[in-house]
Formats: C-alpha cells, structure tokens, sequence
C-alpha cells in the first residue's frame, strides 16, 4: 500500500459494537490529521482477501501502513488509548 502519508485501514463490520464505539474517534483522527494521515475503511465481511491477508482475527482491527510497510496493528481499545495521546501518530508507530 503506497501513498503520501500513513494510512490507517480501519477493519470493521456493520454488526460490530466496538466498531461503532470507535467510528467517532477515527472521524476526529480524520479531520484533525487530514494533511498528516489518510483514513480507508474496510468492511470485513465481503472483503475475506483482505482480512485474511492481513491476519484479521477480531473487529475492529487497526493497521496503521508507512512507507507502504505495516508498523501498527491495534485493536479496539488499543485505538482509544492511542487517541488519547499527545500525539497518536507516533503512538502507532
């Protein structure tokens, strides 16, 4: 996965609770990080490729890429720890 900044792949399911609980918090990752960070969701459900490929064993799952390369993998509550930092780009890695 190649871009201009990191990306942050969010894996979620429309019948997930925490997937919910964690939405707002990676909408204001989204706006206050808009230069910094790019933000894609992935519905897991029709897309078992990709949740194979990177290992999805539980929603949500966070997969923060730099340089193209994974450097973070989080797991629901590991997101609102991570948000609650300073600066939650250098928390994930």
């Amino acid at each position: 996965m190649q871009a201009d900044r990191p990306v942050l792949v969010d894996f979620w399911a429309t019948w997930c609770g925490p997937c919910k609980l964690i939405a707002p918090l990676l909408s204001a990752l989204e706006k206050d990080y808009a230069d910094a960070l790019k933000i894609v969701k992935v519905e897991a459900d029709p897309c078992p490729n990709l949740v194979e490929k990177y290992k999805v064993y539980g929603l949500p799952t966070i997969i923060l890429f730099r340089d193209g390369k994974m450097a973070a993998v989080l797991f629901g509550s590991s997101l609102r720890a991570a948000t609650g930092k300073a600066d939650p780009l250098k928390y994930l890695g």
